[in-house]
């Protein structure tokens, strides 16, 4: 009998709109690839112009009941959120380490840090708190209140498809908005699972909904008039563009773009404590994290032995499918992000860096999936390809320096400002560098220094678009606008006319 091929069915991705699953009217979609096999496993529908504003409207219809609703009765609900998502994590991780590729372990871990947003929204009636000052004047008193913007929008990331919703949207429904969230099409379902867990939670029909899709999407977030805001995590040209174009629109914005994040290392640093770091933070999760170290930058003497230390620890990092046990380094998104990865290690020995480990010949990278074993690039320099550009992949690179001076100098005259780390054992070079560096976050023997989430997330430079950075008490000010209230109870046989500036008397 002929060998008939049994067309497989994939799962459908679709929208999250007024509290339900809506099927997508448009005749657009894209593939969402298993990263650890290469092949397809789901279809993800692309929103029309008109479903995003379906979805936007129905967040408008939530919103006046929802910003009426007690501040006790939302921390409530974001309590529950918590313990629903909590309880679900091993759930939401699978989808990620399926659709991302990243280990199970480290899928786990962003789950856990996404939840440390939620639980910092569940603070919402003290972080709403306003001041009030009595008597400013006679019989006068002046107090401040902050009030929820309305329809906000969040466009998230392919590398943390869990947790930099978890920092936008719980803040954000905690003030009193609604919500609509445009996550990456490249790994769209955990969106899904965690708006039904809001659901459950007892978040209104309309507060948080999804939109799948991909720029007309959104283009019509940007734009759409009855979005007051539009949080957005991605590369700098992008986060450039989101900025530009939303607050053209009269939108409040805060678009964190790109890094190329430093690691100083002084010559006393302990050297086995530093690989350990610059492993860690140069390979996990492939090296897709805006908040990775790409760039080692050795001072003195301190470089060769480093080196070393650094090469033995790739040779024992285990590259495999994230969902099988024991692996460390999972795939990369896809097969055309793998492929532009790779090309600048062709790229930095052209230009002179020496290709001191080159993971295109690892026997994982010969696989089906989209792999790319650990890479090392020794003799940087500044304008070469490899160090200009964030290559968002497991290619860790060295740059030798003679002085701390001159590593500075290097880290100033890089665009970006996002994370930095610097190692050693001096406390007053620690001193010196945290007062003299030009960025945004900064790690003292720390290699990955994302703050907690009652502090506030973001770099400088060309790292942030936008005057606040993202979650924490930044992003209690970013959804809500202050309204200061003067007021007076007077005796009205004391009322008159007086047409002269008003003062305290």
């Amino acid at each position: 009998m002929p060998v008939v091929d049994v067309p497989v069915t994939l799962r459908n991705v679709t929208h999250w709109i007024g509290g339900k699953l809506v099927e997508s009217n448009s005749a657009r979609s894209g593939i969402v690839w298993n990263p650890a096999t290469g092949e397809e496993q789901a279809i993800v529908q692309f929103a029309s112009s008109e479903e995003v504003d379906q979805a936007v409207s129905a967040a408008k219809d939530a919103f006046e009941g929802w910003r009426a609703t007690p501040l006790s009765r939302r921390a409530e609900i974001m309590f529950r959120s918590r313990e629903l998502i909590h309880s679900n994590r091993a759930k939401i991780a699978e989808l990620l380490t399926a659709e991302h590729g990243k280990t199970l372990t480290d899928a786990m871990g962003e789950v856990a840090r996404g939840l440390e947003n939620i639980e910092f929204a569940c603070g919402v009636p003290h972080l709403l708190k306003g001041g009030f000052s009595e008597q400013v004047s006679r019989g006068v008193d002046v107090y401040q209140i902050r009030q929820p913007l309305g329809v906000v929008a969040g466009i998230t990331p392919f590398n943390f498809p869990a947790m930099v919703p978890m920092w936008m949207f719980a803040n954000a429904i905690a003030c009193g908005n609604t919500f609509v969230l445009k996550p990456s099409e490249k790994d769209p379902s955990a969106s899904l699972l965690i708006a039904e867990l809001l659901q459950r939670a007892g978040v209104p029909d309309g507060v948080f909904n999804v939109v799948q899709g991909d720029r007309v999407a959104v283009d019509r977030l940007l734009e759409h008039p009855d979005i007051k805001a539009v949080s957005f995590v991605g590369s700098t040209p992008v986060a450039k563009l989101i900025y530009e174009t939303a607050t053209r629109h009269g939108k409040r914005v805060q678009a964190l773009g790109g890094a190329k994040n430093h690691m100083l290392v002084l010559p006393d640093a302990d050297i086995g404590m530093a690989a350990d770091a610059a492993v860690s933070a140069g390979y996990g999760s492939a090296g897709e994290r805006c908040m990775a170290v790409s760039v080692v930058v050795a001072v003195g003497n301190v470089a060769d032995p480093l080196i070393d230390a650094i090469q033995e620890r790739m040779a024992r990092i285990r590259v495999g499918p994230g969902l099988e046990e024991g692996n460390e380094m999972g795939p990369l998104i896809t097969r055309e992000h793998r492929d532009r990865v790779a090309s600048y290690l062709d790229c930095a020995a052209s230009e002179g860096a020496t290709l001191a480990v080159d993971g295109r010949r690892d026997q994982v990278s010969k696989r089906s999936g989209f792999f790319l074993a650990p890479s090392l690039l020794d003799n940087v320099k500044p304008r070469m390809r490899c160090y200009d550009d964030e290559i968002f992949g497991p290619v860790l690179s060295v740059v030798r320096v003679e002085s701390y001076e001159e590593a500075l100098r290097i880290i100033h005259d890089n665009p970006y400002g996002n994370g930095i780390a610097i190692f050693t054992r001096d406390g007053g070079a620690v001193r010196q560098f945290q007062f003299d560096v030009e960025v945004g976050m900064v790690g003292v023997n720390v290699p990955i220094p994302v703050p907690m989430a009652y502090y506030s997330f973001g770099g400088w430079k060309a790292s942030l678009f936008g005057d606040l950075h993202m979650y924490g008490p930044e992003g209690i000010q970013f959804y809500t606008r202050a309204k200061v209230v003067t007021s007076r109870w007077p005796d009205p046989s004391t009322s008159k006319v007086d047409l002269g500036f008003p003062q305290a008397h």
